[in-house]
């Protein structure tokens, strides 16, 4: 047997080619697709929705915690946070939704076989475990700094919205979400302290347009994952509280005396079903107006 096989076997390393089943369709969209991926771990997680969570690897508390709620508040819609294992925000990222009881993929700039940075050892350990390592790199192959570049347009690849947390001027991360908006991803930034070097490059991409995350769940806003999916809203609601939801979900907020045209029902009727609605979770009232709850 050649010993790149008897070590990949003896590593649990795994090949994934563009045509095999488990190939995510996603990265057969982009510009210089992998020919071949070695992963070890879960490869079902790359048929989950997917979020990158990036960012600089030297960070600060506000950027550390903020990483860690995101991807919680992603694991608990049942996401798959996507980053690269670095310290610092991708470190983060992935602890926030192993954490949370949900999946996370390591792209890698080196072989799946490298542990790199050397303190992430135990958290590696984790990924084969309970998540996902990914490299197009083969075995025994060392970091070295033209690989993170290029790794990053699979982290970008995967995703559906690559969400920057905190980035210097210089940070990788920034090239990250450059390559998700060429790739036609949307591209989420969270806003800091102006005055902080942390925080240079996601105000910048804020500037440029990027989507501002002011809270955890606007990412899940941006991934239209902040309402109650078609089968909660069978479960959850009568017959008539679903043709509310879909008059909400069809023309956005409403006031009372709105439904009451469209039902043809007096105010009375329609309050008291607005009420259990709100009970349930599925509505929001706010300024005389009705909104579809968020999660």
């Amino acid at each position: 047997m050649h010993k790149g096989m008897r070590v990949m076997r003896k590593r649990n390393i795994e090949i994934l080619r563009p045509g095999m089943h488990e190939y995510p369709a996603s990265l057969s969209e982009i510009n210089n697709s992998p020919k071949q991926l070695y992963y070890v771990g879960d490869i079902s997680i790359l048929k989950k929705r997917c979020a990158a969570v990036v960012g600089s690897r030297n960070t600060n508390q506000y950027g550390r915690t903020t990483a860690v709620a995101i991807s919680g508040k992603l694991a608990e819609k049942d996401v798959a946070v996507i980053s690269g294992m670095a310290r610092g925000i991708d470190t983060c990222a992935h602890r926030g939704a192993l954490d949370a009881g949900g999946s996370t993929v390591a792209v890698l700039g080196c072989g799946v076989d490298i542990c790199y940075p050397e303190e992430n050892s135990a958290l590696k350990k984790e990924l084969e475990e309970r998540g996902l390592l990914l490299s197009e790199y083969p075995p025994g192959t060392m970091p070295m700094p033209y690989h993170f570049p290029q790794r990053n347009r699979i982290i970008s690849g995967l995703s559906e919205v690559t969400v920057v947390v905190q980035a210097r001027n210089s940070s990788g991360a920034l090239i990250t979400a450059e390559l998700a908006a060429e790739q036609g991803r949307e591209v989420c930034a969270v806003p800091g302290n102006i005055d902080s070097q942390y925080n240079l490059g996601n105000n910048k991409l804020i500037k440029d347009g990027a989507r501002p995350i002011t809270c955890p769940a606007d990412v899940l806003e941006a991934m239209r994952l902040d309402v109650l999916d078609d089968e909660t809203v069978r479960r959850l609601l009568s017959a008539t509280e679903q043709l509310i939801f879909s008059m909400l979900s069809e023309g956005g907020e409403m006031t009372v005396d709105e439904l009451c045209r469209r039902l043809e029902k007096p105010p009375s009727y329609v309050n008291s079903i607005v009420t259990v609605m709100e009970l349930k979770g599925a509505v929001y009232t706010a300024l005389g107006k009705i909104f579809i709850a968020k999660a």
